[in-house]
């Protein structure tokens, strides 16, 4: 995959927060989560372009700052990243997973939302014993 040059990243980060910022409010708090399809939710393909950009670009950030195969971290269906040292996951379905959607994810990164939070709010799946990326967050 190409990398994200750091300036184009963070103002896609930028617009991508404000737009499921913008979101959020107009369908209240059932616009937090990113179920449905791209056109349910009434995005167009510029915010689903820098919605993609802004999350390959934060887990690219999460890889550079945690290298290492460990942790496997999903934010479908814009991207994953294996991250964090320890044992090295090679076949399979990895032993410690992350999963989330876009706009949990970009909060996470972003620190508008605490791990801990996310968690106990269900908008993180996690499993195994290294699936915590506390350390790690905010990103930015």
């Amino acid at each position: 995959m190409k990398r994200i040059d750091d300036a184009a990243g963070r103002e896609a980060l930028r617009l991508a927060q404000r737009f499921l910022s913008e979101r959020s409010e107009t369908k209240g708090a059932q616009g937090a989560d990113d179920t449905g399809s791209l056109s349910e939710r009434g995005e167009s393909k510029g915010d689903r372009e820098t919605i993609a950009t802004a999350v390959r670009w934060t887990l690219q950030l999460l890889g550079d700052q945690a290298p290492g195969k460990t942790l496997e971290v999903r934010v479908p269906p814009y991207g994953a990243v294996q991250a964090v040292e320890g044992p090295r996951h090679t076949r399979g379905t990895p032993p410690n997973v992350i999963e989330t959607d876009a706009a949990t994810w970009l909060a996470l990164a972003g620190g508008v939302l605490s791990w801990a939070d996310a968690v106990d709010a269900g908008r993180v799946a996690a499993s195994g014993s290294r699936a915590d990326l506390t350390a790690y967050l905010p990103l930015i």
